[in-house]
Parts: C-alpha cells; sequence; structure tokens
C-alpha cells in the first residue's frame, strides 16, 4: 500500500521504503574489485585503442613538426616554444576526434562487435526497474506529458507491469511543488506504470545527492533503475531491450544510450539537433569501438544496476570551497569512473535507438549550462589522480577537462601569434644572438607552409562531419533521391559555416567561463530553460560587448601588422564582430522554420519520428488545450 504523508511544504506519495546502504567512496584507497571477469568486453580493446590513440599522437607529431617550420628560427624564442607547445596541446584533441571518427566509420560500416547481443530479440526482463526522473524547478506540463508519453509506449511494448516511475523532487518554489504533486495525481488516474512522487527539502548534493536518496530509501526493490532528464524520451521498446541486456550480462554496470535531440524549433536549436543526428552516432559509434567496456556516463538516459551504483558509486564531498570543493557537480564521469574501479562494465549503446533528449534553444542558454559543465569538468582535476582508476576513466576526465581549457589555449595561441607577427613587423631583429653561432639568425616565418598547417588542421577538423554526412547519403535510412541527397549536403554546408562563426564567440565565452571558476566563482544551480524566447539584437548586443572589443582589438593589430594577415585571420574576426547578429538570428524561430520548410536542416526523427515522440506531442498538445481551458475562465473574471 502507497505511503500518503501531507503536510508544508508538499506531499510524497511513496511504495514501502526498501533500504540499501550506499557508503560514500573513498579517493585515496582501493578496494578489491567486485566483478573479476567481465564477459561482455569486446576482444581485441587494446589494439583497437593502440589504433586510434596511436593514430592521434602520430598525427600530431606530424602537424607540430610542420608548426615548428613554419615558424622558422623563431621556434626557438620564447614565444616559438610556446606557441608550438600550446598548438600541440591543441592538435592532439583534433586528431583524436578524427581518429575515432574513423573508427566510427570503420564501425558503421559493419566491422564493429555486437558484445552484448543487442541485434538480437530481447526476451521479456525478469526482473523490476525503476524510471527515476530528478526535476528541479522544471516546467510541469512539460514533464507531465513526458511521462504519460513514456507510460503509454512502454503499455504499447507489453511491460506496463515491469516497470515503476519516481518523480523526485529538488524543486525550490512552492508553485511547482503543488503542480507536482497534482501532475502526479492526474498521471495516476489513468491508466499505466505506477507513478510516485517524493519532494525533498533539503537539496543537498543536488541531483547526485536526489538519485543517492532514492537508492538509501528504496533501492532494494528494484535491480536496476534508469535516469530521466527532465527533457529526456525513451521508447518501451528501447526500455526493455536495455534491461533484458542487462539481464543477460552479469557484469555489467551501467548501459548508457545516445540521445538524439528532437523538438528544435529557433535556428541555434536546428543547428545543435543536425549536428546530435547527423553527426553523433557516427561520434558514439567511434567511441564505443574503442572505448570497449570502459566508456562514460553522460547523467541521464542510462540503465544502472542499482547493486552496482550503491556499492561503487557513492560520492564523498570535496575538500576545500566552491567552485573546486563541496558537491561534485559533473558526478557522472565520477560514478562511472567508480564503478569501473570495482570491475563493473561501463557500454556506451549508439546502436540502441529511441531515446531522446532536447537541447538549449539559444546560445545563451547554452552559455549558462556550459558554464555549470566548465566548473564540473575543471572541477575533476581534484578527482583524476585517484587511487585506482582506470586509464580510460582519466582520459575521459582529461578529455572534459581540456574541452573546455582548449577555449582559453586557442585564445592564447592567435594573441601568440599576432605578438609573434608584431615583433617580426616592428621590433629590429637580433641577428646575432649571444651565442656561439657562425650565420645570423633572421626571424624567418613560413608563410606558404602556415596556409598549408592551418588548412589541414581545418580540414581534419571537419573530417568527421563529412565523413558522418557520407555515411548518412548512402545508408538504408539516408535521404531519398538527388534532391534528399542535395539537400542533406546542403544542410551541412550551413551548419558547418554558422557554426564556424559561432565558434570564436562560445571560444571566448568559455575562457571567460574558465577564468572565473579559476577566480572562485561558484556557478551555482539554475533551472534549465527548455523553451527561448526571441533575443533582440540590442540584448544580443549587451550580452557580446567583449566579443566585439575583442574583434575590434584583434582586428586593428592585425591591420597594423599586414593586411593580409587581417584576411587570414577574418573567420576569427568575422564571427566575433558579428556576435550581437548570430546570437539575435540563430535565436529566431522564423529562420529554424523556414529551413525547415525548404527541407534544409532537417533531422531523420522529423522526417520518420517514432512512436514516443509522436506520443509526446500529442500529450504536450492535449495538456496545453487543457490549461489554456483553465485561465479563459479565470482571465474573463478577472
Amino acid at each position: 500500500m502507497d505511503a500518503l504523508s501531507r503536510g508544508s511544504p508538499g506531499f510524497e506519495l511513496l511504495p514501502p521504503e526498501a533500504p540499501m546502504a550506499m557508503p560514500e567512496q573513498a579517493f585515496d584507497g582501493v578496494t578489491e574489485p567486485v566483478v573479476q571477469r567481465r564477459g561482455s568486453s569486446p576482444r581485441g580493446i587494446w589494439w583497437r585503442r593502440a589504433l586510434v590513440l596511436g593514430g592521434a599522437l602520430v598525427l600530431t607529431g606530424i602537424g607540430t613538426s610542420e608548426m615548428s617550420l613554419v615558424l622558422g628560427l623563431s621556434r626557438w624564442s620564447v614565444i616559438g616554444v610556446v606557441m608550438t607547445s600550446l598548438f600541440a596541446l591543441l592538435f592532439v584533441w583534433i586528431a583524436l576526434a578524427f581518429t575515432s571518427g574513423l573508427a566510427g566509420l570503420v564501425a558503421i560500416m559493419g566491422w564493429g562487435a555486437d558484445p552484448l547481443g543487442l541485434r538480437q530479440p530481447a526476451a521479456r526482463p525478469q526482473t523490476r526497474t525503476a524510471l527515476l526522473m530528478p526535476v528541479y524547478n522544471e516546467p510541469v506540463p512539460h514533464v507531465r506529458a513526458t511521462l504519460a508519453a513514456i507510460r503509454t509506449s512502454l503499455a504499447a511494448a507489453g511491460a506496463a507491469d515491469l516497470f515503476d516511475i519516481f518523480l523526485l523532487s529538488d524543486s525550490t518554489r512552492e508553485d511547482k511543488r503543488q503542480d507536482e504533486a497534482e501532475a502526479v495525481m492526474a498521471l495516476r488516474a489513468e491508466d499505466g506504470p505506477p507513478v510516485f512522487y517524493r519532494h525533498r527539502p533539503d537539496n543537498t548534493g543536488r541531483k547526485a545527492g536526489n538519485i543517492a536518496e532514492w537508492v538509501r530509501r528504496f533501492g532494494r526493490d528494484y535491480e536496476q533503475f534508469l535516469i530521466l532528464d527532465a527533457d529526456s524520451l525513451m521508447e518501451g521498446q528501447t526500455l526493455v531491450t536495455l534491461v533484458a541486456a542487462m539481464e543477460r550480462h552479469p557484469d555489467v554496470g551501467l548501459l548508457q544510450t545516445l540521445p538524439l535531440l528532437h523538438g528544435g524549433e529557433t535556428l541555434f536549436a536546428r543547428l545543435q539537433q543536425f549536428a546530435g543526428q547527423v553527426y553523433g552516432p557516427l561520434i558514439a559509434q567511434g567511441l564505443a569501438w574503442w572505448h570497449g567496456a570502459d566508456s562514460n556516463y553522460w547523467g541521464h538516459n542510462a540503465l544502472i544496476r542499482t547493486r552496482a551504483f550503491a556499492g561503487a558509486a557513492g560520492l564523498p564531498t570535496l575538500p576545500g570551497r566552491k567552485p573546486f570543493g563541496g558537491d561534485i557537480m559533473s558526478h557522472d564521469f565520477v560514478e562511472a569512473a567508480l564503478m569501473r574501479r570495482a570491475g563493473w562494465a561501463i557500454h556506451l549503446l549508439p546502436l540502441v535507438l529511441g531515446s531522446y533528449e532536447q537541447g538549449p534553444p539559444t546560445l545563451p542558454e547554452m552559455a549558462v549550462r556550459d558554464r555549470r559543465w566548465c566548473q564540473g569538468n575543471l572541477q575533476h582535476c581534484s578527482v583524476i589522480g585517484a587511487k585506482g582508476l582506470h586509464p580510460a576513466n582519466r582520459l575521459h576526465m582529461l578529455m572534459g577537462i581540456t574541452a573546455y581549457l582548449n577555449a582559453p589555449l586557442w585564445l592564447g595561441f592567435l594573441i601568440l601569434g599576432l605578438a609573434l607577427s608584431f615583433q617580426a613587423r616592428f621590433l629590429r631583429p637580433e641577428y646575432f644572438p649571444k651565442t656561439h653561432a657562425l650565420f645570423p639568425q633572421w626571424p624567418v616565418v613560413d608563410p606558404e607552409r602556415a596556409i598549408w598547417v592551418f588548412g589541414g588542421t581545418f580540414l581534419l577538423l571537419l573530417a568527421p562531419k563529412f565523413m558522418a554526412l557520407a555515411a548518412l547519403a548512402f545508408s538504408r535510412n539516408g535521404p531519398r533521391g538527388f534532391m534528399g541527397v542535395l539537400r542533406l549536403f546542403a544542410s551541412g554546408v550551413i551548419e558547418i559555416l554558422v557554426s564556424s562563426l559561432l565558434s570564436p564567440v562560445t571560444m571566448l565565452t568559455q575562457a571567460e567561463q574558465c577564468v572565473g571558476v579559476l577566480r572562485g566563482r561558484d556557478g551555482g544551480w539554475e533551472a534549465q530553460r527548455r523553451e527561448g524566447d526571441v533575443i533582440t539584437f540590442r540584448e544580443a548586443l549587451r550580452l557580446t560587448r567583449s566579443h566585439i572589443a575583442l574583434g575590434v582589438v584583434l582586428g586593428g593589430l592585425a591591420l597594423a601588422i599586414n593586411p593580409l594577415l587581417a584576411a587570414w585571420m577574418a573567420p576569427v574576426l568575422v564571427g566575433l564582430l558579428l556576435a550581437p547578429w548570430l546570437v539575435a538570428k540563430t535565436s529566431s524561430r522564423r529562420t529554424g522554420d523556414w529551413l525547415r520548410e525548404h527541407g534544409l536542416l532537417r533531422v531523420p526523427t522529423e522526417d520518420a519520428p517514432s512512436g514516443v515522440l509522436l506520443l509526446a506531442a500529442r500529450e504536450n498538445q492535449r495538456i496545453h488545450e487543457m490549461v489554456q481551458e483553465v485561465r479563459e475562465p479565470v482571465s474573463a473574471q478577472s
């Protein structure tokens, strides 16, 4: 029987408790792995990693050697040494993305293994699973529609009796808590899996603490649980497939799906959606190909074995003050690393379809989310050296850290390049330094080789996108006919051009965020906005003043040194100078609608939406109409 308790600040509607211990883990000690044999790990994983990582290092060596030749004898100056070192640090991640993309192409062509047997029909699960949706001041009508769609999809898959749904609220607003409770009661009045509700007035540990509190109270009754964000959607049959795969492989602790972005309306959201659905599968296939059973966790749309999570993933509080101390913000990477340390297999499953999420609608909303991720990833500097972690997990953390440090490093590289050019143009060179040299040292910079080096770097950066476009064009689910293929590649060109213009804007924003974190500014915890408003040019101008200022300064210096240098830097300068126009234009739904109507930036889920997407759209419309019916009489009375 359900336990019902009412009172301030809300009420709880929960099943009987089934406590499970979840001790905090220590980063300075190692325990014996719980799992000794991992049968789900693909064979030959080490040679796969040697090819991908070794190939990236070889490409980095070639690129760095060419860069040193570009600088000529200037490479032995302080600026030259720093520039060459920065280039190597930045180029290695571009090279790794390229070799990982090649691995994804290999996997897509059918040369990748299926160690979990996902291609075979899924048997009916024998255990119960909990679906957990942590929420924090989220738009409740959308949450209700999402849960209703998932419940209907589970019923259609014949699995309604195998899943329980928990809405785990950390909301701080009274109106949100009341709406959440009413939504749960409305859902319980409809047919489908049971829905439970709990509000936690003490938000200790944020989302990770929310999940841990559920495990400690109810974990013993469920063999596994699946994490849903408030914007997550998953097909009922996909959930059955995941549970069946975990039941077949007792060494698996976590199965991470590839959530595809959907529902984008603004130009920015449609760009992100196109990139996620067209490029994302190839990138994920590549990661799965060389990660094997040592993959990562992205915090949602993932199935987790309760016993493995409770026994290995209890997070401690980091010592020190925020932003580096306190609660671990990017908890998912750390939880995956701790579970892998205990021997559990962690798999990324790009082959599993029917997993979806929504992206941020505008660039400023993306920046808000990025600010939190930046702090969380930089916080991993305190965790990456923990004892007993697998090298793959340390690499995951290192990639997350450098993903945000790359922004200030690229900015530093640009400034140093300008400084070197300024020195060669205006300062008298020292032809005979105080060294034992037989010939004068000419400060030569090879402009022709520089064009080849940076042109090759840019092509290497874009190569995974071209590979993904080609793979989709020639796949069974690809566009039909010549015009369909033409629209696909035209959409790719649009995405590449706009993203290239946005890259300098993002670079400076992330650089400012990194500086803020390093100076001790905490990002806080704010509710995410799932829908965006049109950003006026005036508001965008206010948000991008620093971008315009940097563009003016860099452009002025480049023109003073050499107009050809300014032309060479044009992609960066144009992006910075047009920042307010780009922010305002990409927030436009009208532009996004025009492109969709003309067949551009369309994605597979728009041409052939899955069942749960259709259900969610129908539920959103139905609930919206219900809300409007309630509001109209109130408006008439007032």
